[in-house]
Order: C-alpha cells, then structure tokens, then sequence
C-alpha cells in the first residue's frame, strides 16, 4: 500500500481549518508556521485561481504561502513567475519501528509524557516554538506524545510525536544548544520508535530541511530513507503581514 504522506502531515500536525477553494486546499494556521498556513493544488491552476486563493490567504490574515509536491511542476512554474521565492525545502524520512527498537534506551534519557510540562515548553519557546505551534500539537486527534529528554540529571530537550494510518511523525524536536552533538537526538528517535511501536505503529517518520545538515547526518546514520519531498514558495514583495 502506498503512503500518501502529504495525509500523514496533516493527520500529526494539523492546521486549525481546511477549506477547499477552487483547485486548492487552504489551511487556516493561526500562527503555527508553514506547515499548517500554506495552501496546496489538488488540480490544475488557473492564473485566476491563484489570485482568489491569495486573497483568501490574505483574508485570513496569513501570507502567500504555498506547498509544491513532486508533479506541481507546472504550478511552480507559475509561482515563480509570479515571483514567488522558494523557501524551506524539506525531506521525508522513514523507517519500520523495528529498525529503531533493536537497543534498550539508557535510564533516564527519555521521558514519553503527555500533556507537555512546563520545562518542555520552556525549551520549545527557546527554539521558537512558542504557544500556537503547542497549539498544532493539542489539535492532533490520534495516539501522540511528548518526549522530555534529559543529560546529567538535567533536562536537555523534547519533540512531539503523533500518529496517522499506522505511522508515527517525529515533529518540533529540539535540542539545547549545550546537549547537542552528544547522542540526544539518536535516543529521542529510537524512544520515539518505542513508542510508536507500543502504540500500533508500524513505520516511523519525521521531516527535516534540506539546509539541516546535522539533523539529516542523523537520520541517515539511523538507517532512515528518504520518501518524500516539498519545498514552498512565498510572495514577499509588498508583504505587511507578519
């Protein structure tokens, strides 16, 4: 069976509305970045149909902000004459759960708790995940998580999984700055596989920019794929919003 992931993204990280105009489906963010704000073709685009969904984007007061996927060639095509930029291009990383559960996770490394605690959203917040990308995370329907990882008695960072059709997405993992490069990042996936397992998933997957060099160093090290793609594309010339 293929994956549609584009049905996984949204199943793990929500927006807080979709709404279909013409060939596109919009998503309301309020606030929760990309993922949940830009819209995407589900036909073929029209110059007309572009300008209604950019005020409609406009309208809800976020920017023009689209998804492109593998086969909106034509449609990033028009984009780009219309002068939008590309921003943020991202790989799809997955991998069986059991690939992941082969070593026992080190006492007092991973914490799996839900709803977050304070500290875990005091380090969101110092990653720039603030309350309206939390906000994504509570809309989430299905099985999810958080994860509190801790180094030396201290806790050291934390990330957000939820599950969709049987596939587990890692989201918003981060790491202080003084506990990266020391093996954080490599037990929050396999806790997070653990997880996924006990909770009837059977793959599990996370997205990272393509410009995140040791974020995706680390996903290959893990013996994860590469299943997907997307990158956006935003009209900034004349943009007040912010």
């Amino acid at each position: 069976m293929s994956i549609h992931w584009p049905d996984i993204v949204d199943g793990t990280w929500p927006a807080a509305r979709y709404e279909r105009l013409g060939p596109f489906q919009l998503r309301e963010g309020q606030g929760g970045g990309s993922r949940v704000s830009a819209a995407n073709a589900l036909d073929t685009v029209a110059e007309a149909d572009i300008d209604a969904a950019e005020a409609a984007m406009q309208a809800m007061g976020q920017k023009r902000i689209f998804c492109l996927r593998p086969g909106d060639e034509a449609f990033d095509a028009q984009l780009t004459t219309r002068g939008y930029d590309v921003l943020d291009p991202v790989n799809i990383y997955a991998c069986p759960v059991d690939h992941l559960t082969d070593l026992p996770i080190p006492r007092v490394t991973v914490f799996p708790t839900w709803e977050p605690l304070a500290i875990m959203r005091e380090i969101w917040t110092q990653g720039g995940i603030g309350p309206a990308r939390i906000a994504v995370m509570e809309r989430a329907k299905g099985p999810k998580t958080g994860l509190l990882l801790r180094r030396d008695d201290h806790a050291a960072g934390t990330g957000f999984v939820a599950i969709q059709d049987g596939i587990a997405m890692v989201h918003a993992l981060e790491i202080l700055p003084e506990y990266r490069r020391q093996g954080l990042g490599n037990w929050a996936m396999r806790a997070a596989a653990f997880w996924a397992r006990d909770n009837g998933a059977d793959t599990l997957s996370v997205i990272c920019t393509k410009a995140n060099d040791g974020a995706n160093g680390l996903y290959h090290a893990l013996g994860m794929e590469i299943v997907g793609e997307y990158h956006y594309r935003q009209l900034v010339q004349g943009e007040s919003l912010t």
